[in-house]
């Protein structure tokens, strides 16, 4: 976007300003909020955030558009951390999808399906995310799901995609795990890497064809490749996949539902991010310890888990309000977590999750007073408008008065 604008009279701007690295313990609590902010953006960027009536007097600010946040909330866009947006994609409200119906489904009109879901995202206030492949379970239809996502990146949002391995074993390789290993080693992964269709390679612990040694050697080759890593904790508990992640220094651990201490403690002293789901307490799963987790101050980070096909929600508001009723986090914990946090955990931390100088201005603001309403108005959309780089992309509408 060209040009000036300024964002002015929020009741509270969340700007979440503060360390470049993942927050942690009580700096969670910590979302840097300016009462009666403004801030300024020229082409897109943050150049100036503060006082209302400091920004407004600036030289820059003479002649901008102008929004009028007055009595409201501005903060963050929201980052999920964790989604599927392809997997057959049947529309809204349509049947669970097949394997067959993905693989003669073209990556056009898988990127046309996801794209509702991409909307319905960008109306919850969501300005970036990551999302999985996985359930191809051949080649091809792997490589479509990525293909039709790196469609959708940045049109509007920002999509980080990673490569997962399938759960099942592909026809090709039946009963052969080490070829199927081989395979994807030395064909699959360098190809999905010239193409740059994927941030990050990942695989669910516990839950695919290959035993620990041939995981190692799946994540370590994907590494070398320069993809990032993800590691899914499966069914058989979270600790190996935890030993895992941090053996091989894997971005983030996602869903972690058993961590106990000794868990919480050696992400405590790593790197590797917690993404935690608590989608799944909705329909009564488990969801990993939030508060054990914080306190012994491991960097946790919140996503969605949304499935086209198993469902959960696209809605991050939802998501922070489930985090708070399950999973006993604070609002403003939350609200780090499915933001700044969460931009770290898929490696945006440099470009989105908080408003400050120098970054996109990719932010929400909200019909509501203070962010606390976010979790205490559960399934109330309070999105009025979401901007991705200064551009609006979502603005809400007007109700008709009469039929």
């Amino acid at each position: 976007m060209s040009g000036t604008l300024l964002v002015r009279g929020a009741r509270q701007l969340i700007t979440l300003r503060g360390s470049a690295e993942p927050r942690r313990g009580a700096a969670l609590n910590e979302l840097g909020i300016i009462r009666d902010g403004a801030l300024l953006i020229e082409d897109g960027r943050i150049v100036e955030v503060g006082l209302s009536r400091r920004v407004e007097n600036l030289a820059l600010a003479r002649r901008p558009q102008e929004i009028d946040a007055t009595g409201r909330v501005v903060m963050p866009g929201f980052v999920d951390s964790h989604a599927h947006l392809v997997g057959g994609v049947p529309l809204l409200g349509g049947p669970a999808p097949t394997v067959g119906e993905l693989r003669n489904t073209s990556a056009k009109r898988l990127e046309s399906r996801a794209r509702q879901f991409v909307n319905a995202m960008v109306r919850h206030g969501s300005t970036s995310l990551e999302a999985k492949s996985g359930y191809g379970l051949d080649a091809r239809s792997e490589v479509k799901i990525l293909r039709a996502q790196a469609m959708l990146h940045r049109a509007p949002l920002d999509i980080a995609s990673t490569f997962l391995t399938p759960q099942w074993m592909p026809a090709t390789y039946p009963g052969d795990p080490a070829g199927y290993l081989s395979w994807l080693c030395s064909e699959l992964l360098p190809a999905i890497r010239r193409r740059a269709f994927a941030r990050f390679a990942g695989l669910r612990c516990g839950e695919t064809v290959f035993n620990m040694e041939q995981q190692r050697r799946y994540l370590e080759t994907a590494r070398g490749l320069g993809f990032r890593l993800k590691i899914h904790a499966g069914e058989s508990g979270a600790h190996d996949a935890v030993s895992l992640a941090l053996e091989v220094g894997a971005a983030s651990v996602d869903r972690l539902r058993d961590a106990g201490p000794a868990d919480a403690d050696l992400l405590a002293h790593s790197n590797t991010m917690a993404v935690l789901l608590p989608g799944a307490t909705f329909h009564g799963g488990r969801c990993a310890p939030a508060r054990p987790l914080i306190d012994a101050g491991a960097a946790v980070a919140l996503g969605s888990n949304f499935n086209p096909g198993a469902s959960s929600t696209c809605s991050m508001p939802a998501i922070v309000a489930l985090a708070c009723a399950h999973l006993g986090m604070t609002p403003a914990e939350a609200i780090c977590a499915a933001t700044f946090n969460a931009a770290c955990a898929i490696g945006s931390g440099q470009v989105a999750g908080s408003l400050e100088a120098g970054k996109p201005a990719d932010l929400i603001v909200l019909n509501a007073s203070d962010y606390r309403e976010i979790p205490g108005r559960f399934g109330v959309n309070l999105v009025n408008r979401t901007m991705k780089r200064g551009v609006t992309i979502y603005l809400e509408g007007k109700v008709a008065g009469r039929a």
